[in-house]
């Protein structure tokens, strides 16, 4: 089975970027729908994008249009987050999941594998 790891949060400024990856392990990456959810503190887990087997079809959810992109380099095995123009509601856990059915699947409980989570913060 595929075990995604994610990297790249950190502490930005309101406005500014940060990209986010996830490696995956165990299993080649472009064989599974891969998809970016994100957790703020006492709120519930809320589905960012995805991306289907092998790259063909993008999904974002509706706060993330524009804003955030979802791409992939399956040589390095790794899926991106690029996330742009960060305000500090972006202040969250990161994560990565694979192997829903489908990629345009935003209900976290049809996604089966799961990373650790990466912090990120948005100072104002």
């Amino acid at each position: 089975q595929v075990q995604p790891v994610e990297s790249g949060g950190g502490l930005v400024q309101a406005g500014g970027s940060l990209r986010l990856s996830c490696a995956a392990s165990g299993r080649t990456i472009s064989g599974y729908n891969v998809a970016w959810f994100r957790q703020a503190p006492g709120k519930e887990r809320e589905f960012v994008a995805a991306l289907s087997r092998s790259g063909g079809t993008i999904y974002y959810g509706d706060a993330f249009k524009g804003r955030f992109t979802i791409s992939t380099d399956y040589s390095k095995n790794t899926v991106w987050l690029q996330m742009a123009s960060l305000i500090p509601e972006d202040t969250a856990a990161y994560y990565c999941a694979a192997g829903s059915a489908s990629a345009r699947e935003q209900d976290e409980t049809r996604w089966f594998y799961w990373g650790q989570g990466t912090q990120v913060t948005v100072s104002s």
